[in-house]
């Protein structure tokens, strides 16, 4: 398959190589020179402008800096689009990628937004879960192509929802490695070290998730029973989690927000619900 990557920092140039590495026709470009010499040692061809990279392939890859350095390349370039695939894995919101697909469109050009669960190295590993919504006529058409970068997920043709999943995902990394860091600080006050602790807690992860496969079929039916756990008791748990903090010095700042939403609902009069109930908070921008 001939294939154009336009862009080539870590990320960009990581693309590039798995492509080569799986065989494909690779044709690079980036904005600066120089960052192609690896790449084209290893075979791929340099395009002099975006013009001859975009007219040297059926599949074109943007991934650039953010949306406007997309648009400033390939504006001038709309009429060289049509009739081609454009999937833009660079890092937006969901309202950018729909805007670039009504964009596609209207130049006659197949449109997929991509979200990248990885960092550089691990471009390449089937383990990796590249997120793609848009065109599912495109999708289907490329798969195998998209699939030497990583697993492809398609999400349906809503180009938006890749971003929104993206948004969502990197928000619960966050929120993980924030609860984390709590125990590890939590462990490690008391001379616990992280390396003792954490295979302890990624074992704990796998119960979390199974918490999670049943809240949201739950959450789905607006129904939050409280037969594991009823928030008054996670309410009374979590102070454990307040008290032991602060005697420990550390900072009690996610452990208070947790505690606040709890006794919202609690307060609310949902102490018998389940810890799903919460979803209503966050519905209701934090009002129980």
């Amino acid at each position: 398959m001939k294939v154009t990557v336009l862009g080539l920092g870590s990320m960009g140039s990581a693309l590039a190589g798995a492509l080569l590495a799986a065989g494909h026709e690779t044709t690079v470009w980036n904005r600066s020179a120089g960052k192609d010499e690896a790449l084209v040692a290893r075979g791929a061809a340099r395009a002099a402008t975006a013009a001859a990279a975009v007219a040297a392939s059926p599949l074109v890859i943007a991934c650039l800096s953010d949306y406007d350095a997309v648009h400033g390349v390939l504006e001038p370039l709309a009429d060289d689009l049509r009739g081609r695939t454009f999937v833009n894995l660079t890092s937006g919101t969901p309202e950018q990628a729909r805007e670039s697909a009504s964009w596609a469109a209207g130049h006659g050009a197949a449109y997929l937004d991509g979200a990248i669960m990885s960092t550089p190295p691990g471009i390449g590993n089937p383990a990796v879960m590249l997120l793609y919504s848009g065109s599912s006529q495109a999708f289907a058409e490329h798969r195998d192509t998209l699939a030497s970068l990583g697993d492809p997920v398609g999400l349906g043709d809503d180009a938006g929802v890749a971003s929104l999943y993206d948004t969502a995902l990197l928000g619960m990394m966050w929120s993980t490695l924030a609860g984390w860091l709590q125990g590890v600080a939590l462990t490690g006050a008391d001379k616990v070290d992280a390396t003792a602790f954490t295979p302890v807690a990624i074992r704990w992860m796998s119960a979390v998730n199974g918490f999670m496969s049943t809240y949201a079929p739950r959450i789905d039916a607006g129904v939050y029973p409280g037969d594991d756990a009823t928030l008054d008791v996670h309410l009374g748990a979590i102070e454990h989690l307040v008290h032991a903090s602060a005697a420990r010095g550390l900072d009690t700042g996610l452990p208070e927000l947790l505690k606040a939403s709890i006794e919202r609902a609690v307060a609310a009069g949902h102490g018998a619900d389940g810890y799903a109930r919460l979803i209503e908070s966050v519905r209701a921008g934090g009002r129980a």
